[in-house]
């Protein structure tokens, strides 16, 4: 077996207890070191769930002793107090989207990760689902023809806590950091990275003073192809991916949320008919966690997430400028 990595956690999230700590208990590659959090109850909570050590503060879990890589689903704005000092000591990082508000942020953090040879890596799961691995075949294998045109949305109802920490704009709330993020990340995946925001829109909740919900589009810098997006925290759920081609088109309605156990389907539609793709249920919690765990081992290859690092928040800046709000 290679090399198991000792990991920890900051904060008691409920991505954190509902999806990516039980992926984590599966897998021989990592050994879970502890949980950190402010509050001592969430703390032992989580602790006696997952059978590991409670610490009642960020930064004693942060010791290069305890753990070689940390994972960080604390509210967006604390996540670069963090990640940096996680970085500073030497320890491998995987951070919630978005990984900071602010694109100056992202670049001194990724320099950071550079100059320590270590992985930062902003946790975009569905990269890793077969889901996405076979929609990227269908397109290499022409069954659309040339593709034309990209379209996404994610977007839930809203939050039944006024006080949810995606309505304060003082831990980093608001739509285009959380759900927003999601579609930046997937148009880049399909279109490459090479892309520019041509059009944007914000709407903003008065009372909460952040954005609830939002628009847009994103293009090829070089080239014709573009990608129409949307998302929001006050919509009907919707969660899907459409790949309009010149032959035909490609829809799946889970693409960021397809939780392990379900069979993901995928709808190709042509001039010859329409036909269902089922998936093999996946984990892509998992997988993306292996991932991680290869970066760690393999210090040349965290090269392309600190690029993509830098696409996604020069993206979503973009994105901030254009709408204007």
């Amino acid at each position: 077996m290679e090399k198991q990595i000792k990991i920890g956690v900051l904060g008691c999230a409920g991505i954190a207890q509902k999806a990516v700590i039980p992926s984590l208990k599966t897998l021989q590659e990592f050994t879970l070191s502890g949980v950190a959090s402010r509050s001592t109850s969430k703390a032992d909570d989580f602790a006696s769930q997952f059978a590991t050590k409670a610490y009642y503060s960020y930064d004693e879990l942060l010791s290069p002793t305890l753990v070689d890589a940390i994972y960080i689903p604390l509210p967006n704005a604390l996540h670069y107090q963090w990640v940096k000092t996680a970085l500073q000591r030497g320890i491998h990082v995987l951070v919630e989207k978005s990984l900071a508000c602010t694109l100056k942020e992202v670049v001194e953090l990724n320099d950071l990760a550079k100059e320590q040879k270590l992985a930062l890596v902003e946790n975009f799961q569905f990269r890793f689902h077969k889901q996405l691995q076979a929609i990227k075949q269908l397109l290499a294998d022409d069954t659309i023809g040339e593709l034309r045109c990209v379209r996404s949305s994610f977007g839930f109802p809203p939050f039944k806590e006024q006080d949810n920490i995606r309505y304060q704009a003082a831990l980093g709330g608001g739509a285009l950091l959380d759900a927003g993020a999601y579609p930046i990340k997937i148009a880049q995946e399909i279109l490459g990275t090479n892309l520019k925001v041509s059009a944007a829109k914000l709407s903003f909740d008065d009372n909460k003073k952040v954005d609830i919900w939002g628009g847009g589009f994103i293009a090829q810098k070089k080239g014709d192809l573009f990608a129409e997006i949307a998302f929001g925290f006050d919509h009907f759920y919707q969660c899907n991916l459409e790949l309009w081609g010149s032959k035909g088109k490609i829809y799946t309605n889970r693409i960021f949320t397809a939780p392990p156990g379900y069979e993901a389907e995928i709808i190709l539609e042509t001039n010859e008919g329409k036909e269902t793709i089922k998936v093999k249920a996946d984990n892509h919690f998992a997988n993306m966690l292996l991932y991680f765990h290869k970066l760690i081992l393999n210090p040349e290859l965290p090269e392309r997430e600190y690029q993509q690092n830098i696409n996604q928040a020069q993206l979503i800046e973009e994105f901030v400028r254009l709408a204007g709000n």
